[in-house]
């Protein structure tokens, strides 16, 4: 969940024009089909070949799809820069009807920070924009656990991203700022979900083994109560921007959040436990049956089945109803007792109106729909004593290619640029960057340059244009047109790059006195001597 100073990706892949359309920009998310299966790991060195493999693999969804839906969206949204979500429905609903929200993300503080971290500064300063609570924390013990830094040199970074945050705009009156180690809602919330993990199931997801250290592992809970942490005080729509990388961190929060609810909901159709898939075929069953106008009983659904779906999946059902029997087939809604207390299962069948049924670890009614049950187990959880999580949703943007081409790395000073550069040194470094240029001046003319895997170009779609579409738009149809040459280019992306980062360490220098006064310890009560 945390951006980190290391590499940061393959080149944004050869795609459409992101800009030539007027506006809203689209993306379709691709590269070369056909390559290796992406490799998502939060603490490697993050390179994604083909933005398609993450719908497929990890099933994330297209943020074109959603776009529509969201009041105001940012450049980075309009652009496709932000090409992937999850879950992001909910957090445009709450925005467009003044409803709840937040927004979090972190940053671990293992160098300084750079152009790829301000995109996330960015996301979170726009959503406080809109309306939204916001987050914004320094992840030091994933620093000190995961990275092995001190915390003389965590302390050092974290002013220096506390600093570029809040330059950028953030503002500390209206959202939070904090460190993990000096948050102790956030520890005693990853001690609880803890509980609800095991080291089998981070194997799974993070490749940890014998050798993996506790503290690393600890590290990991603490980022889940980190992305719950803003539903502490009520649920609400919870967006965490991040790169794709960090997407297992995501997932594994999902299923937290799910795993600490009193009751799950799902629907039902007979008094046995059905997996979705089960219940699709079920209803069918009893859509098709009921047209008779006859009740419709298990047995019934059973001989519909193995006439109509003679798979597996079919077999599966057609076992569990003809067990069922003369049992009859109604839909229903079923709250499961997960881990309610005793009082809480008890208030629940309380509140259930209309025709229900009472069992050892479940209550089935049959006059609520799934939205109503879902609101109704919420309010009984809250009423004594849960969390009532949603689960957080998450927004996806592409990695920033290298100045000198390939990846960004922080080894290479020459391929990133770090927002404390002197403006020159910015200057010298787009002045020095690869280009998707021709050959020469006059096939430049001819074929017009490759700004789709153009590194300067992508500072414009990311950075230097702003918000301004209508002046990305005209860098990329001038260069892939021919009018525009290389020199030329890069002299006006340079100039844009030293403007921003006299800019920005302008008003670095007058937030130093805002950060004295926030209720952060800039300096860890950890560190010795």
């Amino acid at each position: 969940m945390t951006d980190d100073h290391r590499d940061e990706g393959e080149p944004l892949p050869a795609r459409e024009n992101l800009l030539a359309a007027p506006s809203p920009v689209r993306t379709d998310g691709g590269s070369a089909a056909g390559a290796d299966d992406v490799t998502l790991d939060p603490w490697g060195s993050a390179s994604v070949a083909d933005y398609r493999k993450l719908f497929e693999q990890f099933g994330i969804e297209e943020f074109d799809e959603v776009l529509p839906a969201v009041p105001n969206p940012h450049y980075l949204m309009r652009r496709g820069v932000i090409f992937g979500h999850r879950d992001y429905g909910a957090v445009a609903e709450a925005m467009r009807n003044d409803d709840p929200f937040a927004v979090l993300s972190g940053f671990m503080p293992t160098g300084d920070p750079h152009i790829g971290h301000k995109m996330v500064f960015d996301e979170i300063i726009w959503h406080q924009e809109q309306g939204g609570d916001a987050y914004g924390l320094i992840a030091d013990l994933e620093a000190h656990a995961a990275r092995g830094l001190s915390w003389t040199e965590i302390d050092e970074h974290t002013r220096s991203y506390l600093l570029s945050l809040l330059a950028l705009g953030f503002d500390p009156d209206a959202g939070e700022i904090y460190r993990q180690s000096g948050n102790r809602e956030v520890q005693d919330l990853a001690f609880e979900l803890g509980a609800e993990a095991n080291f089998s199931e981070f194997q799974a997801i993070y490749g940890f083994d014998g050798e993996t250290d506790v503290s690393h592992m600890q590290s990991v809970v603490t980022q889940m109560a980190d992305i719950l942490y803003p539903q502490l005080d009520e649920p609400k729509p919870t967006v965490i921007p991040v790169g794709p990388d960090q997407d297992p961190h995501v997932r594994l929060a999902r299923d937290l959040a799910e795993r600490m609810r009193y009751f799950a909901v799902t629907e039902a159709y007979a008094s046995f436990e059905s997996e979705p898939e089960e219940r699709v075929l079920i209803r069918e069953a009893y859509d098709a049956l009921r047209e008779d106008g006859d009740d419709v009983r298990c047995a019934d659904a059973a001989d519909y089945l193995r006439e109509h779906h003679a798979d597996e999946a079919g077999a599966r059902v057609i076992e569990k109803l003809e067990n069922a029997g003369k049992e009859p087939v109604r839909p229903r809604v079923r709250f499961l007792d997960r881990r309610a207390t005793d009082d809480a299962f008890e208030a629940l069948i309380d509140a259930v109106d209309g025709e229900k049924r009472v069992f050892e670890g479940h209550v089935d009614a049959f006059d609520l729909s799934r939205d109503e049950a879902e609101t109704l187990a919420r309010e009984v959880e809250l009423d004594h004593g849960g969390y009532g999580f949603l689960p957080p949703s998450s927004i996806y943007h592409r990695f920033m290619t290298g100045l000198t081409g390939g990846k960004m790395s922080s080894s290479v000073p020459a391929s990133h640029i770090s927002l404390l550069d002197d403006p020159e040194e910015g200057y010298e470094k787009v002045k020095a960057a690869t280009t998707g240029g021709r050959e020469t001046a006059e096939k430049q003319r001819e074929l017009g340059g490759k700004a789709d895997e153009c590194p300067v170009y992508e500072l414009y779609t990311y950075l230097l244009a702003g918000d301004d579409d209508e002046f990305a738009t005209e860098v990329y149809e001038e260069c892939v047109g021919g009018e525009r040459l290389c020199g030329g280019c890069k002299e006006q992306a340079a100039e844009l790059m030293r403007e921003f980062l006299a800019d920005h360490q302008e008003k670095r220098e007058k937030m130093r006195p805002v950060l004295e006064e926030l209720d952060i310890d800039v300096e860890s009560p950890r560190r010795r001597a």
